[in-house]
């Protein structure tokens, strides 16, 4: 079972509700940090990293002497990657999304596909759980083919719990598609709900049952709770504003180590994820 925590916008608690229900649940359980951009997963959990792997993505390299500057890979490019200028073809690597167009329409042979890393994957362990995350490299534009690459090394024996990209672009569809559950973090603010609809928005597109974490729920107003009651979005669990909590996030501590009784709540939530997308998939 795959379970993505997401939010629509950053700084709601994600992380910390995905590494907190990952410990909760012990063994049987392995956390994907999918936030390849700003991963922090790892400062709460401290995994002893056992393998790391560099991550490559293909892109087209031109021989000029078979080119015939016919044009039909700048046409087929979407994104721009390929220019042709007079007698000369240019490419930008960081534009290219790796479809292979240009290659299948070359009437001369003229393109071949090398390779560029736009970043790596860890893999390791910390304490009863599995953990794997990717690293971008500083200054690549796109994600999504790191994220696919990290949610490739899952291992369908276990509980996944992905740590999904703040927002709804590509990253975040790339970190929820395929779930079978997505459990979204808000906050009881204005910028909170506004960023939850986009977010809902999303999920439906994709066909997937979601549910609601709000944090720091004693903040703000009701209209979150009043916007999941409309819209049919179980609330799963609140978090109140602890100093607490704040105090243990500061010192990349955990809630549940810090307040043990908090270890029953998150492993609740965890179950009733999994029944919940049980009888959805029984649907």
């Amino acid at each position: 079972m795959i379970i993505s925590v997401a939010s629509g916008k950053g700084g709601t608690g994600k992380t910390t509700v995905a590494v907190n229900m990952a410990v909760s649940m012990g063994s049987g359980v392995e956390l994907l940090d999918c936030d390849v951009e700003a991963p922090n997963a790892h400062l709460f959990l401290h995994p002893t990293i056992h393998e790391s792997s560099s991550v490559d993505v293909p892109v087209p390299e031109i021989d000029q002497t078979k080119c015939t500057y016919c044009k039909k890979c700048a046409e087929i490019c979407r994104f721009k990657a390929i220019a042709v200028v007079a007698e000369t073809v240019l490419t930008f690597p960081e534009m290219c999304h790796s479809c292979g167009g240009c290659v299948a329409v070359c009437p001369e042979g003229a393109i071949t596909e090398t390779g560029r890393n736009i970043g790596e994957i860890e893999q390791g362990r910390a304490g009863k759980i599995d953990f794997i995350h990717g690293r971008m490299r500083v200054g690549e534009a796109m994600s999504p083919p790191l994220i696919r690459r990290v949610r490739a090394c899952r291992n369908p024996e276990r509980l996944t719990i992905i740590d999904a990209p703040p927002g709804t672009s590509c990253p975040a569809v790339a970190a929820m598609k395929g779930a079978d559950y997505v459990l979204m973090v808000t906050e009881p603010t204005p910028f909170g709900l506004h960023d939850l609809k986009l977010a809902v928005g999303a999920v439906r597109i994709l066909g997937i049952p979601c549910g609601l974490v709000i944090n720091r729920s004693d903040i703000g107003d009701d209209r979150v709770l009043r916007y999941a009651a409309e819209e049919e979005i179980p609330v799963l669990m609140e978090i109140p504003f602890d100093r607490r909590i704040a105090h243990a996030y500061s010192r990349g501590r955990m809630i549940i180590d810090e307040m043990p009784e908090w270890r029953e709540r998150f492993q609740a939530l965890c179950r009733s994820i999994q029944d919940s997308a049980g009888e959805g998939e029984a649907r």
